[in-house]
Parts: structure tokens; sequence; C-alpha cells
């Protein structure tokens, strides 16, 4: 049987840390246009780049980029548990055999589970933090007023309870299907293209990343809009705003989403999503490929990432 480095699950995460917060940063404007469509109802503007315009008007230049620190650090954490636990999850199970769309699907919804119960809280703060200040158009939604990241979850603790902390907690564990989906597309397609080459190069790769997490995007998104209302948590008058998000909670908000927008209503904001996670899963797989293999060419460890 193959001897694993101890080192190398290390190298894969610290890879994929700097590939998300690279991809995120760039593409940060993106993701602040979808959580204004889909948590200020109503708001008139429907694309990305009128979103975007009128949020620099009236809140600044730099406000498409309000909340960057707490998302990067809960992009961070999350990353971490997620890639450890799926890379530590795939040592074990496949133990140097080759790897399968099956068991890369099963192992990416294990650890979707994990990352999920984990960094729930961190979400919850964050999403909170970016939308503070926003002008919104709703005027059911009740303004924050956080100093910081340790004040908001010592304010969310004190007003809420401790269990306001994981709002959102059913719909984001249905969702753990968006990054296993993802990883089973773009594995699937990297074997598949391995067969017929030795190397992947860079467009390979990208254009792989963006195929996968455009699937798994669209798929999901009615749950992603669900999980972001419950996790903001500041509509007045929305008496089923229960903690953690239950079944019932989840379908009540689907169906008034359709009941006041129509069918598409489940989809507002699904331009800029698209826009934003295709262009970032794209370029955080690309950053993470190159940055693996270039550490393992140095580290001298060879076909650390055959599976």
């Amino acid at each position: 049987m193959r001897t694993v480095n101890p080192t190398v699950g290390l190298v894969h995460i610290i890879s994929s840390l700097n590939g998300s917060m690279t991809a995120m940063t760039v593409f940060f404007p993106l993701d602040t246009a979808r959580l204004r469509l889909q948590v200020d109802e109503k708001r008139k503007s429907k694309t990305t780049h009128m979103v975007l315009l009128e949020i620099i008007k009236e809140e600044g230049l730099l406000a498409p980029y309000r909340g960057w620190f707490p998302v990067i650090s809960s992009l961070c954490c999350s990353n971490f548990v997620y890639f450890y636990t799926f890379n530590s999850l795939k040592a074990i199970w496949v133990k140097g055999q080759r790897s399968t769309t099956g068991k890369d699907l099963v192992i990416g919804f294990v650890a979707g589970v994990v990352n999920v119960l984990l960094t729930t809280p961190l979400w919850v703060v964050n999403t909170r933090l970016k939308l503070q200040g926003a002008k919104f158009r709703n005027e059911d939604i009740v303004p924050t007023n956080y100093k910081g990241i340790i004040d908001a979850f010592r304010q969310i603790i004190r007003d809420e309870g401790i269990l306001a902390l994981w709002n959102g907690t059913f719909p984001s564990l249905l969702l753990v299907f968006n990054p296993a989906l993802q990883f089973m597309f773009y594995e699937g397609l990297k074997r598949q293209l391995l067969k017929k080459r030795t190397k992947l190069s860079s467009l390979d790769v990208f254009i792989i990343g963006a195929i996968a997490k455009a699937i798994a995007t669209t798929v999901t998104y009615p749950m992603q809009t669900v999980q972001s209302i419950l996790r903001f948590g500041r509509h007045s008058l929305n008496p089923e705003n229960r903690t953690l998000g239950s079944l019932r909670n989840v379908l009540y908000h689907l169906h008034q989403r359709v009941r006041r927008f129509g069918i598409m209503g489940l989809y507002k904001g699904l331009e800029a999503k698209l826009l934003q996670t295709v262009l970032t899963a794209a370029l955080m797989l690309l950053v993470y490929e190159k940055l693996t293999a270039a550490t393992f060419t140095v580290m001298g460890v060879k076909n650390a990432r055959k599976h």
C-alpha cells in the first residue's frame, strides 16, 4: 500500500484557501448584487450592472465591497473545514485506488454536512454585516447596528438567542448537494479529459470548473434564496422566520416568493449569482490546481493529485 505524505493534505488546504480568497475578492461585487436582489424584494432593478450602479450611487464607491473581511474570514474557515474533511475521507476510503464519481459525491455530501453544522454562525453574521447600511427598498426590513464580527455575535445571542446563529441551517443542509454536485462534475470531467491527455491546461481547468459550478448553482438557486432570507432574519413582518429554518419554513418562503413574483421570483439575482459563482469557482479551482502542482513539484512529491 502507498504511503501517504502527511503534508499532502495541508498543501491541498492551503492551496484551496488561497484560491478561494483570490477568486472571492475579484468577484465580490457580484455577490453583493446577488444578495441585495434576494433579500430586498422591492428592488426594481433586475440586472447586475444596474444594481451595482445603484449601490455605488447611493452608498459610495466602496459599498459593493462592504462586508469583505467577514466574508473572507467565513470563506477561509468554511473551505478549511470542507477540503480537510473531503481529502481526509477520500484518503481513508480510496486508499490509493482510483476514485469514482459516486464516491466523490458521497464524500462531498458528508464534507458539506460537517461544514454547514460548524460554520453556519459565521455565515449568519457575515450576511448581516454585508447588508448593514444598505439602502433597502423594502420598508419592512429592520436595520442592524453592529460594530464588527464580535459585536454581531454578542447582539444576536442577546436579542435573539444563541440558536439564531444557526438560522437557515435546514436549507443549508439541503444545499450541501451544491458543492457535492460541483465536485462530482468537476472530478468526472477531469477524469474524462485525463484519459485523452496526460496534463490539463489552465483553460481546461477553468472551463470544467465553470461548467460544474453552473450546473450546481442553477439546480439549487431557489434554496439559496431562502437561505439568504433566513440568515438575514430582519424582516419585521415575517411571521414564519423561525430559528434553524424547518421544512415548513422553507416551503413557506418558497410559496411566498412564487405568490408575489411568479416562478421567476425564485431566480431573482440568478444572473449575478451565476456570474459570481461560476467565475469564482473556476478561478478558485485554477489557482488551487496550479498552487498544488507547483508545491508538490518543489517538495518532490509525485502523483499527489492522481486518483
